[in-house]
């Protein structure tokens, strides 16, 4: 059975039924803690489905990863592409991670470009030092912040949110970090404290969990593993975190939904712990 199959048959129905019992709906959680989708968890499936799968989550912030708005398309398809997802209920937050590493301005004006069509807020990027300069001045001029992803010990560029954060401590306050927790923590950074060392310079957190905090193979549903998420939410209220605690879930990826699910519900249990 194929993956829409799955989805638009018995199964799938059995599990949006599921997922109805257990909703929770966005206004109902934490006004200060924002949960969201980043689409690389749904890389497998076209925008279409993907769309139908975070409806299932019962969040409405997405993270878009290029498999759901291609580069390439021209500014009309991403325009359309970009309606479909509002169409549904889905407001976009971030956008990413795209590379921006060639040191040439005209190529990453084109991906400002693509951000702008996009209705991107925040770019999630993959930058190096080298480029820095020229993003910030393009920053400047559209306006769209820029968040760089650290992406932990095999990164030469921004394995820890510290080396991000002293790469744009000079830089226009619209320079900032996306703090990849399980990036961080494999990094050997302390993610707590992390969050508290970026205050406002933090734009986007990716969030997932480890059994094993130093491998990164060693993915699973967030709440089965080893990674202080009460404690993360905790820092994120202290420095009045105002952006969104995005899932990325990078494994299952020909079935991610349950994953997803379970994923949601122990980060909505903790909030929701927090809040009484």
């Amino acid at each position: 059975m194929t993956r829409r199959n799955w989805f638009l048959t018995g199964a799938g129905a059995a599990a949006a039924i599921a997922g109805t019992r257990q909703k929770v709906s966005a206004a109902s959680e934490m006004a200060d803690i924002k949960l969201g989708v980043a689409t690389y968890s749904l890389r497998e499936f076209q925008r279409d489905l993907a769309i139908k799968i975070i409806k299932q989550l019962n969040t409405p912030y997405v993270d878009i990863k290029e498999f759901h708005l291609p580069y390439n398309d021209t500014p009309a398809q991403l325009a359309a592409g970009r309606k479909k997802f509002e169409d549904a209920g889905l407001k976009i937050v971030a956008g990413g991670n795209i590379s921006l590493q060639k040191d040439d301005e005209a190529d990453l004006r084109r991906y400002f470009e693509y951000a702008k069509v996009c209705g991107l807020p925040i770019m999630v990027i993959a930058p190096t030092a080298r480029t820095l300069p020229k993003i910030e001045k393009l920053v400047k001029e559209y306006n769209i912040k820029t968040a760089i992803h650290n992406h932990g010990p095999e990164d030469k560029h921004f394995p820890t949110p510290q080396s991000v954060l002293a790469a744009v401590k000079n830089m226009d306050p619209r320079m900032g970090l996306c703090l990849d927790i399980g990036h961080t923590v494999r990094a050997g950074a302390d993610v707590v404290q992390s969050i508290a060392e970026a205050g406002p310079r933090l734009f986007e957190v990716h969030m997932k969990d480890l059994r094993d905090l130093s491998d990164k193979d060693s993915q699973v549903a967030v709440g089965e593993g080893k990674m202080p998420i009460p404690a993360i939410f905790q820092a994120l209220r202290k420095i009045n975190y105002a952006g969104v605690c995005s899932l990325e879930y990078e494994i299952d990826g020909d079935d991610p939904l349950s994953g997803m699910k379970q994923s949601f519900a122990y980060m909505r249990g903790v909030i929701a712990g927090q809040k009484s």
